[in-house]
């Protein structure tokens, strides 16, 4: 299996740190919860059924004309790839590890391009797949690059696959609303925003005969019936949508600062996360983690990912360890 961030059983064996003493930033997960609704017994007790309400406050959340859900995004990455005969396909690198991995363990044909090859590449490819904003580098593309892109995949049976996972923040920059169109494919991601990655809930965003053809693939109660139900409230919650938005982009923005004190000035970022390219970011890395503190480690390029500190108590922390970083290796 690929490496991601999260893995703080691990880091807790073996850096010999108690779980509970961790201060982990690996992951680009919002690190305040949205409340948990109270579960119906019956979501328990029964098969999950579509159409509970959950579709619907999808649909009105990101302003799409329709959608499936689905066991978080990852479902349909793994799934997408099998819907389409060989392709030859480009991936926009470097992005979430799990993308070129399923086209490639699918049998299709992969090309891994940076933005500016893109252009020359395009119409020779099948299928061009994107993280807008990018993961892990936060780059966000414009809706009209985009959507130019897709319309010359289209026009020949292609498919632009845009991973939106980390764009609930920046809701201008989504192709959301456009996802009646042949040939575009939106994944968002309901875990990151609303700090609730455990319950395993994803949508796939595009037009309705492709979207038959997944759901026949994943089969019937992809979505356990106590997701449905927590997944609805938080999607119909505009007051608390609209509080996680600014404390995101406030962390985010004071996350920045701290790392450009330490004279780590981040490479990119969004809303959740920012970036740093270095060559020695496996060594601060690891003189992290001997703190206590998880961050992202990225082999190619070398880079580091933080997630946002939840709390100033935690702010602090980092900013001490990155001090005493500074004044042992500068």
């Amino acid at each position: 299996m690929l490496e991601h961030g999260g893995r703080l059983l691990r880091a807790s064996q073996y850096y010999g740190i108690e779980r509970r003493e961790w201060l982990d930033l690996s992951s680009g997960i919002a690190p305040w919860a949205f409340a948990i609704p109270a579960i119906p017994a019956d979501a328990w007790a029964r098969l999950p059924e579509n159409e509970d309400g959950l579709e619907q406050a999808a649909r009105r959340y990101y302003d799409a004309a329709q959608l499936l859900p689905v066991a978080g995004s990852q479902a349909a990455i793994q799934a997408l790839p099998l819907l389409r005969g060989r392709s030859r396909v480009g991936v926009l690198s470097p992005c979430y590890a799990e993308h070129p991995h399923a086209w490639r363990r699918a049998g299709h044909s992969l090309l891994e391009l940076d933005d500016s090859q893109v252009e020359a590449a395009l119409d020779t490819l099948d299928v061009l797949v994107l993280v807008n904003p990018n993961n892990p580098t936060g780059r966000v593309l414009t809706r009209q690059r985009l959507l130019d892109w897709h319309a010359r995949l289209a026009a020949r049976g292609g498919w632009l696959v845009v991973d939106e996972a980390f764009i609930d923040n920046q809701p201008l920059h989504s192709l959301a609303d456009c996802t009646a169109r042949a040939g575009l494919i939106v994944l968002r991601s309901f875990g990151k925003f609303f700090g609730l990655a455990g319950v395993r809930l994803g949508f796939v965003l595009a037009e309705a005969a492709l979207l038959q053809r997944l759901a026949d693939y994943l089969g019937p109660w992809t979505v356990a019936g106590p997701t449905r139900v927590l997944g609805q409230a938080c999607l119909n919650d505009r007051a608390a949508q609209a509080a996680q938005t600014t404390r995101c982009a406030a962390a985010s923005a004071r996350l920045a600062t701290l790392l450009g004190d330490a004279g780590l000035a981040p490479s990119g970022g969004c809303d959740l996360f920012q970036y740093l390219r270095m060559p020695e970011a496996a060594h601060l890395h690891d003189f992290l983690a001997r703190r206590g503190i998880l961050v992202r480690l990225f082999q190619q390029p070398a880079a580091l990912r933080f997630g946002l500190p939840p709390s100033a108590a935690d702010e602090q922390r980092l900013a001490e360890a990155l001090a005493a970083y500074h004044k042992d290796f500068a």
